[in-house]
């Protein structure tokens, strides 16, 4: 670690502590040469393994430029397309692995978009799972009005409970 003062390389660890809820380590240095204090900041580098089997940083400007697209027209903001980006990465961070693969990002994509805007899943899923037909369609908005169903069921059921 150089110093950010003198550039000097004689540099030494004086307090060391987690941060951002455990993805990331603070810790306090001092430069054996200028007597400055300073402080770093360490986060594991999430890698993705592309299909064509190259592996790149994970980027999450990239991830949510996909889904922008496909929420082109609907009601959805930047707001929360950078909180969906946010829970993405949180998401694969906390599955513990250095290299995901690109599909997975995918995966970790799906869920919260669905919940954001149904259409808006329904056109990312085209395309990540693609989709071949109308039936492909038809099927996966049959399982999204399955899972609604089901919502409001156990919705009405805790409220005659409770």
């Amino acid at each position: 670690m150089h110093c950010p003062y003198c550039r000097k390389t004689d540099t030494r660890v004086l307090d060391s502590r987690v941060a951002d809820d455990g993805s990331s380590i603070r810790r306090r240095r001092t430069c054996a040469s200028c007597e400055k204090r300073f402080t770093t900041v360490e986060q594991m580098q999430l890698m993705v393994l592309k299909r064509s089997g190259a592996s790149e940083q994970f980027n999450r400007d990239k991830a949510v430029a996909g889904v922008r697209k496909a929420c082109k027209g609907r009601p959805v903001t930047e707001d929360q397309l950078a909180c969906l980006g946010q829970a993405v990465e949180d998401a694969l961070r906390l599955s513990g692995q250095a290299e995901i693969n690109a599909n997975e990002v995918g995966l970790a994509i799906l869920s919260p978009l669905r919940e954001l805007d149904e259409v808006a899943y329904l056109r990312f899923a085209s395309v990540y799972r693609a989709f071949e037909s109308a039936e492909d369609f038809e099927s996966e908005i049959e399982m999204l009005r399955t899972e609604r169903r089901l919502a409001q069921t156990s919705g009405d059921l805790s409220a005659t409970t409770g």
